[in-house]
C-alpha cells in the first residue's frame, strides 16, 4: 500500500502496528514472554521525543508479572484457533491476517530504515512513566497458535484490556466462576480472539457461530460468556456500518427493558442510547440545545466562492489505535488526516526561533517535569495526603536549576507551558501536581487524526433515528425506586431509570435539581474535580496564504499571563475543505478571552498573522468569515473538559460515574471516566460502560420485589386514570374522543405512549390534541413508526408533555371527566409506583 504523508491508513503489517507499543520481555529460554504496553500520546505537541540520556523519570510501580506461558498443549494455550476448525471456515480470519485499528508510523519505512540523524521537529508526546525496555537472549520459534495469541492480545492491549487478566467489568459479569486459574486464561484467550475477528472487519456484525468456529468444542462455555461481554458491553458490533445499524434496530434477545430517560445528546448520551435499544430499553433522549453533539460541534463557515467545516469543540482524535472513533470512520469510509509532526515556532516580532534554542529549552522542560515526578513520588510515598499545584513546583525548580533565564528561552518555555495548559484546560496553578496526569497509562497510542469535514459527521449518524426531544432543558430530577420523574421545558418524563451525561460544568453549577439529593460523597467529587476553558478563532480566508506542508504553527508572547494567547494554529485546509486557520486561547488567557469582543479578537489574531507573514513578503489577506467560541458561557457546559484539580484525584472520576438511587440515577460522559477523560472516545466508551450497567441492573431487579417505600412524589393524575379505558386503541396509540360531539372534525385527545410499563418501570405520555378523523386515519395504518410519521410530516402535529397541553386540550379533558362520574380508583388499576396496566 502507498503512503500519502496526507491520510492515515490502515496498516495491514503487524510490525507497523507494534511500534506503537513499547515492549517488555520477561523471562528466558523457552519462557519468554511479552508484554506490550501502549505508548502516551495525549497531546499534540511539538519538538524532539527526548533521547534515553534525558529521561531520568523514576521507574513506574511494580507490575505485578504473569506466569510464564504454559507449554503447548496445555488447556491455557490451545484454546483458540484450532486448526482443523480454522481450516472449515474460510471467513475465520485468524489474527495474523488480522487487520488492526489504523496505526501510522512518522514515515512508512519507520519500520525497517535507519533513522535520520537529523529529524524534523516532532510532537513532544507527555508522558506519566517511561517503561524500560528489557533485553534478553535470542528468541526461541514459538507455535503458531502462540504468534496468533500474541498478536490478538496486542490487540486487546489497544482496546484497554489488561495483558493477563480481568477488568472489572470482566469480574463484576462473573465471566469466571473463580479469579485467577487456567479457566481466566483461557477466557482471556477467547475473549481477545473474538475482539480482534470483529476488529478485522467492522463493517459486518460477528455472530456467535462465528465466534466458535474455530475454538475448540470444549470450550464452547468459555465463547458464550466472552461473546454475551464483549456484545453487551459494547465491544464488538457496534457503530454505523449498515449492517451493525439494522441489526441494532431490535432487541438482541427480544426483550423489553422498560424505559431510560438519557439527559443529554453528546456523544456519551447518543452512543448509551443506541446500545440500550439493542437491550431492549425504550429510550428518549431530552436535550437543552437545538443540535445533537454537546460539545462537538462543527460550523459550517463559507462566502466568495470558499467554504470550510471548522470544529468548535472537540476536534482531534488523540490516538487512534483501538480508538473506536476510528472503528467509525472506518466504517463510514471517512479518511484520517494524520496531524503532521512539523510545528515551527515564532517569535513575537514574526522571526523563526533558532533550532538550537528550541531543542536546549525543550529537553530543559522535559527535564523539570522529570524533576517534578520525582518530587511527587517521594511526596505520596512519605506524606500520602499532601498536594500542591504543578505550576508552583516546576517554577521551584525553574529557580533553582536556573532553567530559561534568557527572554527568549523564557519565551520558549511559556509556550510548553501554555501547551500544558491547553491539554488540561485550565492554569498550571490549579492542576494537582501528584495526579494530573493520572491517566496517561491508559491513553489511546498512535497518531493524532482529523476527520475530514469535521466530527459532525460521527453526531449526525449516532444521532439518525433516535428519539431526541430538543430544546428541553432538565430543570429536576426525582427519582426513587419506582422509577425517575424529569422535569424539562415544562414538561414532566416519566422512565424506569435515567442516565444524565451533561458536562460537569452544569453539575458543579447546580443547574439540575436532584430530588433527593445526591450522596455527599458524589457532590464532594463534583466540587474537588476541575472543569476548564479552550477557547478558539476560527477564521476561514479566501485562499491559503500559510502553506500546506504544516498542520500547527505556534506563536510566543513576552507577557507571562497572556501565554496561552493565540499560541499555537492549527491549519485545516487539509481536512475543511477550504483555506481555515484555527487559533487556541488556554489558561488565563482563554478566560480574559471571553470578556473580549469577537472583532477585537480577531483583529489580534490578523495581527499576528501580519507579523509572521509580512516579513517574508507573504499579505495576509481580510478573512471571508470568523468566528469565536464561548465555551465557559455556554449555560449547557460552562467550560470545555475535565482536569484534575488541586486536592482531587483520578478517583473522583470514579465516584463521579458510579450511579444512586440503587441503580435508578446513572451517569455518563468524559468526567466520568478515569482512563480517557478529556477525550471524545472517553465520552464514547462512558456511554457503553453505562449502558451495560443499565442492563445489569434491569436483570438484577427482574428478580427482586419492588421496595416502594421511596416511591417518586407524582401526583395522581386524573388524566391516565381517562386513558384506562380510552376510546380507540392502536399500537402505542390511544385517544380520548369528545363526548357532546360524534362528527368527525371534533377534537380528540391523542396520547402516545414511549416505553413499556415492564418491572418497575414507567411509560412516557405524550400528547397531541386534533380532529377525530385524523385519529381515525392514523389507526388504520400499520405500525407506529409509519403513523409517528404522518403525525408529524402530513398533520404537522407535535407532541408534548403533560404540562404542555393547550387550554382547548384541558377543556375537553374536563369535558370527558364529567361524562364519566362513576370513574374510581379501583376501577382504573393506577398504582403509585409507576406501573400500569396493559392497555
Amino acid at each position: 500500500m502507498s503512503y500519502n504523508q496526507d491520510r492515515c491508513y490502515i496498516w495491514e503489517d503487524m510490525n507497523l502496528y507494534m511500534s506503537s507499543f513499547k515492549r517488555i520481555i520477561y523471562g528466558s529460554g523457552s519462557q519468554r514472554n511479552l508484554i506490550l504496553v501502549s505508548s502516551k500520546n495525549k497531546i499534540i505537541e511539538r519538538s524532539a521525543s527526548m533521547s534515553d540520556s534525558t529521561n531520568t523519570n523514576p521507574p513506574p510501580p511494580p507490575v505485578a508479572e504473569p506466569p510464564p506461558p504454559p507449554q503447548s498443549g496445555s488447556p491455557e494455550n490451545d484454546v483458540a484457533m484450532s486448526p482443523q476448525n480454522s481450516s472449515e471456515d474460510p471467513d475465520s480470519s485468524l489474527p495474523t491476517q488480522t487487520t488492526p485499528e489504523p496505526a501510522v508510523p512518522d514515515s512508512p519505512d519507520s519500520a525497517t530504515t535507519r533513522p535520520d540523524p537529523n529529524p524534523p521537529p516532532r510532537k513532544r508526546r507527555r508522558r506519566k512513566k517511561f517503561f524500560t525496555e528489557l533485553t534478553t537472549g535470542p528468541s526461541t520459534r514459538r507455535n503458531d497458535v502462540a504468534k496468533d495469541c500474541d498478536v490478538e492480545a496486542l490487540i486487546a492491549i489497544s482496546v484497554g484490556f489488561p495483558v493477563d487478566s480481568l477488568t472489572e467489568e470482566e469480574i463484576e459479569a462473573n465471566v469466571v466462576s473463580t479469579v485467577g486459574g487456567s479457566e481466566q486464561s483461557n477466557y482471556i484467550v477467547v475473549r481477545n480472539h473474538i475482539l480482534a475477528r470483529w476488529r478485522s472487519n467492522v463493517s459486518v456484525w460477528l455472530t456467535h457461530d462465528r465466534a466458535l468456529r474455530s475454538i475448540r468444542s470444549e470450550h464452547k462455555g468459555l465463547v458464550e460468556t466472552a461473546y454475551r461481554f464483549l456484545l453487551e458491553h459494547g465491544y464488538i458490533n457496534f457503530g454505523l456500518a449498515q449492517e451493525i445499524q439494522t441489526l441494532k434496530l431490535k432487541p438482541f434477545d427480544g426483550s423489553d427493558r422498560g424505559t431510560v430517560i438519557v439527559i443529554g445528546a453528546g456523544f456519551a448520551g447518543l452512543v448509551a442510547a443506541r446500545q440500550l435499544v439493542f437491550m431492549g430499553f425504550k429510550v428518549v433522549i431530552l436535550e437543552g440545545r437545538t443540535r445533537p453533539g454537546g460539545r462537538v460541534k462543527t460550523k459550517k463557515m463559507s462566502g466568495d466562492g470558499v467554504e470550510a467545516a471548522a470544529d468548535f469543540g472537540g476536534s482531534v482524535l488523540t490516538g487512534i489505535n483501538g480508538n473506536p472513533l476510528g472503528v467509525l470512520a472506518r466504517q463510514l469510509g471517512l479518511p484520517l488526516h494524520k496531524v503532521r509532526d512539523i510545528c515551527p515556532l515564532y517569535l513575537p516580532d514574526g522571526r523563526s526561533v533558532d533550532s538550537e534554542v528550541d531543542s536546549r529549552v525543550e529537553v530543559s522542560f522535559n527535564k523539570l517535569l522529570e524533576r517534578v515526578c520525582k518530587l511527587r513520588q517521594a511526596m505520596i510515598e512519605e506524606v500520602k495526603s499532601v498536594d500542591v499545584p504543578l505550576g508552583t513546583a516546576l517554577e521551584a525548580f525553574r529557580r533553582v536549576y536556573m532553567v530559561a533565564e534568557d527572554k527568549e528561552e523564557r519565551m520558549l518555555l511559556n509556550w510548553h507551558l501554555a501547551n500544558l495548559e491547553y491539554a488540561n484546560a485550565t492554569l498550571m496553578s490549579n492542576l494537582s501536581m501528584a495526579y494530573w496526569d493520572q491517566d496517561d497509562p491508559y491513553e489511546m497510542g498512535g497518531d493524532h487524526c482529523f476527520i475530514p469535514g469535521g466530527n459532525e459527521k460521527f453526531v449526525r449518524a449516532l444521532a439518525e433515528d433516535l428519539p431526541i426531544f430538543y430544546g428541553r432543558t432538565v430543570e429536576c430530577v426525582k427519582y426513587g425506586s419506582d422509577g425517575v420523574l424529569v422535569y424539562a421545558g415544562g414538561q414532566e418524563f416519566r422512565g424506569g431509570m435515567v442516565l444524565c451525561t451533561v458536562p460537569l460544568g452544569v453539575l458543579k453549577k447546580g443547574d439540575i435539581e436532584f430530588v433527593p439529593e445526591l450522596p455527599q460523597r458524589k457532590k464532594d467529587a463534583i466540587h474537588r474535580l476541575g472543569f476548564g476553558l479552550l477557547n478558539k478563532v476560527a477564521i476561514l480566508f479566501p485562499y491559503n496564504f500559510w502553506g500546506g506542508d504544516i498542520d500547527t504553527f505556534g506563536h510566543l508572547t513576552e507577557d507571562l499571563s497572556m501565554r496561552g494567547e493565540f499560541f499555537l494554529f492549527y491549519s485545516y485546509s487539509s481536512v475543511s475543505g477550504g483555506p481555515l486557520l484555527v487559533a487556541l486561547v488556554a489558561g488565563e488567557a482563554a478566560i480574559r478571552f471571553e470578556m473580549m469582543s469577537p472583532v477585537e479578537s480577531v483583529k489580534r489574531v490578523l495581527d499576528i498573522l501580519k507579523n509572521i507573514f509580512n516579513p517574508k513578503g507573504i499579505v495576509v489577506p481580510d478573512p471571508v468569515q470568523a468566528a469565536c467560541t464561548r465555551w465557559g458561557k455556554d449555560h449547557f457546559a460552562y467550560g470545555s473538559y475535565s482536569y484534575v484539580a488541586v486536592g482531587s484525584s483520578g478517583d473522583d472520576y470514579d465516584i463521579l460515574a458510579e450511579s444512586v438511587g440503587d441503580g435508578t440515577v446513572f451517569f455518563a460522559g468524559e468526567a466520568t471516566s478515569k482512563q480517557y477523560p478529556a477525550t471524545m472516545h472517553g465520552a464514547f466508551l462512558s456511554g457503553m460502560r453505562e449502558a451495560a450497567n443499565i442492563l445489569r441492573v434491569a436483570k438484577r431487579r427482574s428478580s427482586m420485589p419492588i421496595d416502594t417505600s421511596k416511591s417518586v412524589n407524582q401526583e395522581n393524575d386524573d388524566l391516565n386514570k381517562l386513558f384506562v379505558k380510552p376510546d380507540l386503541t392502536f399500537g402505542s396509540f390511544s385517544a380520548l374522543f369528545d363526548p357532546n360531539l360524534n362528527d368527525l372534525d371534533s377534537s380528540s385527545l391523542l396520547r402516545v405512549k414511549i416505553g413499556g410499563a415492564v418491572l418497575d418501570s414507567g411509560s412516557l405520555y405524550l400528547y397531541a390534541l386534533l380532529p377525530k378523523k385524523w385519529v381515525i386515519e392514523l389507526s388504520q395504518l400499520e405500525g407506529d413508526e409509519n403513523r409517528m410519521r404522518m403525525l408529524n410530516r402530513n398533520f404537522g402535529v407535535s407532541l408534548v408533555g403533560r404540562k404542555g397541553l393547550s387550554s382547548a386540550a384541558e377543556s375537553l379533558i374536563a369535558s370527558i371527566k364529567l361524562s364519566r362520574p362513576n370513574l374510581n380508583e379501583a376501577e382504573n388499576g393506577l398504582i403509585m409506583t409507576g406501573k400500569e396496566n396493559s392497555q
